[in-house]
């Protein structure tokens, strides 16, 4: 809730306490009127002077608390979040990023299905969707996890649980 909102609110409660203070001295000033016959001199109207003057106080500081939240109190605002860009050489992104060329060694020394599978990672930068593997390469479900099992036993990716599917990612060379 914003500052001035509670100072409002804060404010409207005190009026609130005055008006109550108000209807009990009422009501004490009709009491001590019919009961008491020393006059002025009555230590009941000093009791009520009293309890008067400690509603009026607490009112008075309720109201200050009030205003002091309306007009001086900043409202809190979350941090934000500072998002830095490195910007890189266009050569040192593209040495990052993989490609069929970096990993032609290694294609050489892997079967048909399994230079399928790892060239379809590469091209899709790195990651791969399990289930997207499947479609794209026309093959069971079976097999391209057997597939995707002999890859991570060579050290080639490693597979990470992502909600109902498994993201296949290139493991850094």
């Amino acid at each position: 809730m914003r500052n001035r909102t509670v100072g409002l609110l804060v404010i409207g409660i005190a009026l609130l306490i005055g008006l109550i203070v108000f209807w009990f001295n009422r009501a004490l000033t009709d009491i001590i009127n019919s009961s008491c016959s020393h006059g002025s001199s009555c230590p009941m109207w000093g009791t009520l002077n009293f309890q008067t003057n400690v509603g009026l106080a607490v009112m008075g500081l309720i109201i200050a608390a009030g205003l002091y939240l309306v007009f001086f109190a900043k409202d809190d605002k979350p941090p934000s979040v500072i998002v830095k860009t490195i910007k890189q050489p266009a050569a040192q992104a593209a040495a990052r990023k993989p490609s069929r060329e970096n990993y032609a060694a290694v294609m050489r020394e892997l079967d048909e299905e399994q230079r399928s599978v790892l060239g379809l990672v590469i091209d899709g930068g790195g990651a791969a969707v399990q289930s997207e593997l499947v479609e794209k390469t026309g093959l069971g479900k079976v097999k391209v996890t057997r597939v995707l099992d002999a890859l991570e036993v060579k050290g080639l990716i490693e597979r990470r649980r992502r909600g109902m599917t498994n993201v296949v990612v290139l493991k850094t060379q």
